[in-house]
């Protein structure tokens, strides 16, 4: 089935957390979204360890057109707050620019907040992240064990000043090692 580029009224977006029986269409959205498998098997091992601390879909109509996942990151030396990396999201190449990652990401960062997350922690473009209040992990003192720009690597806190005097690795979960 091919879709055809469309724009996402976002009236008609429905937001909410993932049910196992989204887990099928969300792996074949990351398929889409990136041309390959990683991220969709990414997704299956997070969910499988029960590691997604916030996992959401968005769906226009009945179909899956964006999805973000939050688990939790282990810094070192450890730190007395809750951090969760964002890691992966996905929006249907069909729909991309079209809002669908920004409302999705504003709501997973709700949804943390609200499950006591006091910070989050993202590997992604440094001209898309700050628009949610993102800056540069160094700024908290924290780098990340992938070698990546280190505008890449960026932090928001959730709960101001739960990063205040913290520094160290960041350590995603298991499962991003083979991505």
């Amino acid at each position: 089935m091919t879709l055809e580029p469309r724009t996402v009224e976002p009236g008609r977006l429905v937001v909410r957390d993932v049910v196992a029986q989204d887990l099928d269409a969300i792996k074949a959205l990351h398929r889409r979204a990136f041309g390959g498998g990683v991220e969709a098997a990414l997704v299956g091992e997070l969910h499988a360890s029960e590691a997604a601390l916030v996992s959401l879909v968005a769906l226009a109509g009945r179909d899956v057109v964006g999805h973000v996942l939050f688990s939790q990151v282990r810094v070192e030396p450890a730190v007395a707050c809750l951090v969760a990396g964002l890691a992966p999201m996905a929006v249907s190449p069909v729909c991309q620019r079209s809002g669908v990652g920004s409302r999705i990401a504003a709501e997973g960062l709700v949804r943390c907040r609200e499950r006591g997350v006091a910070a989050v922690v993202v590997l992604g473009h440094s001209d898309y992240y700050p628009r949610f209040g993102f800056r540069p992990a160094s700024e908290y003192g924290l780098a990340s064990t992938y070698d990546a720009p280190p505008d890449a690597f960026m932090a928001l806190e959730l709960e101001p000043g739960s990063l205040r005097g913290v520094s160290g690795l960041v350590h995603y979960h298991a499962s991003f090692d083979a991505v």
